[in-house]
């Protein structure tokens, strides 16, 4: 077993457990509050994050941690190194207040600037996503928390007209206009990083976010897109890259717009 495989079973039994206690509350019902960037949070997110940060820090504590609800309350790393993890612990926290299943936790683990290792778990749809140096994998997980099935995912060369894949929540008109350049058969509207997963196993071909996005938002199924044999480019062609700080124009962390693409 190599760092990285046994990282990949860490990711994917931890977001499990995360994934269990955001289904119980998702049943039970909670409150909705509102961040200081008025985006919604729920106690689901406060406490899937807790139990990844959990197991994250006690298997690797020299490894630091950019997780979405830590950076919100104030609770920012100091240097990074050349390795760290991203951690949305509730991606879609408005599909989950919809209560339209769209929602995953994304976990990620960036290595000098690239997302090497990604796992994003749908525990609604009962689907994980995992993506390393070995490739990428769909698992079935049922109710109970168990694996059902694994199989092994991989992008699909683009046909002439192409499936495309869109935000659920953020689509804006820039996102049409880019892809009126391209022949489009379909443009599924999926909310959360299951976009990632959809272009992973070759069900769509191309999906543009030109609004903002954060960095833990994008690098778990980047990871899981990447291994499966598709790329995420900035709009002036080059591979998105994590762990952006000191930025002029946006927060830390803050994405620049992109397209993430199968074989095209």
């Amino acid at each position: 077993m190599t760092f990285h495989s046994d990282l990949l079973t860490l990711f994917e039994e931890t977001a499990i457990d995360a994934g269990q206690e955001i289904l119980r509350i998702y049943e039970e019902g909670c409150a909705v509050e509102l961040k200081d960037d008025k985006s919604p949070v729920t106690a689901a997110d406060h406490a899937a994050e807790a139990i990844i940060l959990q197991a994250l820090r006690g298997a690797t504590p020299d490894i630091p941690i950019v997780a979405e609800e830590e950076i919100a309350g104030g609770h920012v790393p100091g240097d990074l190194g050349t390795r760290f993890y991203l951690v949305d612990p509730l991606d879609g926290t408005r599909e989950f207040v919809s209560r339209n299943g769209d929602f995953t936790v994304n976990i990620a683990l960036i290595e000098n600037g690239v997302p090497v290792l990604g796992l994003v778990y749908a525990p609604v749809r009962g689907l994980l996503f995992t993506g390393g140096p070995e490739g990428a994998q769909q698992v079935t997980i049922d109710r109970n928390g168990s694996v059902i099935e694994r199989q092994a995912i991989a992008c699909r060369s683009a046909p002439d007209v192409l499936v495309a894949v869109a935000s659920r929540s953020h689509r804006t008109p820039e996102t049409d206009a880019y892809l009126g350049q391209f022949a489009i058969a379909d443009c599924v509207s999926v909310g959360s990083s299951l976009k990632f997963g959809l272009l992973a196993r070759g069900e769509a071909d191309i999906y543009p976010r030109l609004s903002r996005t954060m960095e833990w938002d994008t690098a778990a199924g980047d990871a899981v897109l990447r291994a499966a044999g598709g790329i995420t480019l900035t709009l002036d062609g080059r591979p998105l890259t994590y762990g952006r700080r000191n930025q002029a124009h946006d927060a830390d962390f803050a994405n620049p717009h992109f397209v993430a693409r199968g074989r095209l």
